[in-house]
């Protein structure tokens, strides 16, 4: 049964130097830029204790203001940016102590296909109850809504009134109501925030779920399937005029009572059959592959790091290539593409020895690391420069598959794919 209680006291949780302390070490933890103030965490640590007591000294008194979030733009695949907001260390150690006590209040509320910022869960967990609903329950037809900037048209007041539903502490909800409107430092230039909370917050991705819940939860009354990352949504249906209705009744929801804008371009219905696109994932109605965009943008990144003409050497490329290549296996090894990642390494090897002989020059230094090897024999110059000749008999002899086992090149081939998670932790 859900934890229903009303919280009436809970801002004196607030006022504790142990509680801020760590709050600090999972800010420092996380790192993250400075803001609008340039302060680090390392200058923060600096100083620790004096700044721990400053806060508590505002807080205490009522005094405490955030100061302006620092305003970053980070390109998006389809050439938009997103925009970021990057609080003050000062003002992300006071909302991390914020969240710690929110969290467990709020997480019992939320619908169990809620899977973005949660803790215990994640991305795969998210893809795995999508594929889920369309292979055991044939849910094929489905409604993939996308969200105009979502975090930037929050209503500061629905905000407020979805938070009192669970927490009566006045002081608490003016502190988030502080958060909300502290405004934006965007090149110079002071921007008032009367919609939103940016991301890039601490607290910000609860306010998002405690505010997307309020669809959640509509959907669910409404018997409707639906797996929510963030503001990524899918709603699983049997036919395509129950999708057709469920996507009605889900825009009347966002744009009427949440006042959030449904991009009507990229919201559309689609079918396992031709392929449902989900956190950079393809899901089928028997398996599930990379999403095209992310299998060029992960080449044009090795290409960008193995290029020839570069003059660094093979250890330096791998090692600035090996956690590019784990941190992509592992994500998507949530995939079917066990074949993908041994062709890619093939590929990736081919492009390690191409840049290798670049680098050696001349035949004669090939030959002579050939023979180092044990091998015995005359071997006639190749052009070092060619593509083809970088899977040449020459090139396997020089540099075989142990040599960048050696390097410790991340193998991909090896990874586990098509896995399984469990939905709950």
């Amino acid at each position: 049964m859900k934890d229903t209680r009303v919280y009436y006291s809970l801002y004196s949780r607030l006022l504790s130097e142990y509680g801020l302390m760590q709050a600090f070490s999972k800010v420092k933890k996380a790192d993250g830029s400075a803001g609008i103030d340039s302060e680090s965490t390392a200058d923060f640590a600096n100083d620790l204790m004096e700044q721990v007591r400053l806060l508590v000294h505002e807080l205490k008194d009522k005094t405490y203001r955030p100061l302006p979030v620092l305003r970053v733009e980070i390109p998006k695949d389809d050439g938009g940016v997103r925009k970021l907001g990057i609080p003050a260390v000062r003002d992300r150690v006071v909302q991390q102590a914020l969240l710690n006590i929110l969290q467990d209040i709020f997480e019992e509320d939320f619908h169990p296909s809620s899977y973005g910022y949660r803790p215990k869960r994640s991305c795969h967990q998210a893809i795995t109850k999508a594929q889920l609903f369309i292979r055991k329950y044939e849910k094929k037809h489905v409604v993939d809504m996308d969200l105009s900037k979502c975090f930037d048209t929050l209503d500061h007041k629905f905000i407020i009134n979805c938070f009192r539903k669970r927490i009566r502490d006045g002081s608490i909800l003016n502190l988030i109501e502080l958060f909300l409107k502290s405004g934006v430092m965007n090149k110079e230039e002071f921007e008032s925030s009367e919609l939103g909370s940016p991301q890039g917050g601490v607290i910000s991705p609860l306010i998002a779920n405690v505010y997307l819940n309020e669809f959640d939860q509509e959907m669910m009354k409404r018997g409707h399937r639906i797996v929510r990352y963030a503001d990524d949504i899918l709603i699983f249906c049997n036919s395509r005029s129950a999708a057709e209705n469920a996507l009605i009744k889900a825009t009347e929801i966002l744009e009427g009572d949440l006042k959030l804008s449904v991009n009507k371009e990229k919201t559309h219905l689609a079918h396992a059959k031709t392929g449902v696109k989900f956190l950079g994932v393809e899901i089928f109605s028997s398996y599930t592959k990379i999403q095209d965009k992310k299998i060029k943008a992960f080449k044009e990144k090795v290409k960008r790091i193995t290029k020839r003409n570069s003059p660094v050497n093979l250890q330096r490329v791998i090692d600035e290539l090996r956690p590019k290549m784990r941190g992509f296996a592992n994500y998507f090894r949530i995939a079917n593409c066990k074949t993908l990642f041994k062709q890619w390494m093939t590929w990736i090897r081919r492009r390690l020895r191409s840049k290798q002989m670049k680098l050696w020059k001349k035949p004669a230094k090939l030959q002579r690391v050939i023979r180092q090897r044990g091998y015995q024999g005359e071997f006639k110059a190749i052009k070092m420069s060619s593509w083809r000749n970088a899977c040449s008999q020459h090139a396997h002899y020089s540099m075989p598959n142990s040599l960048f086992d050696e390097l410790k090149l991340f193998d991909m081939g090896k990874v586990e794919t098509g896995i399984s998670v469990p939905l709950w932790q």
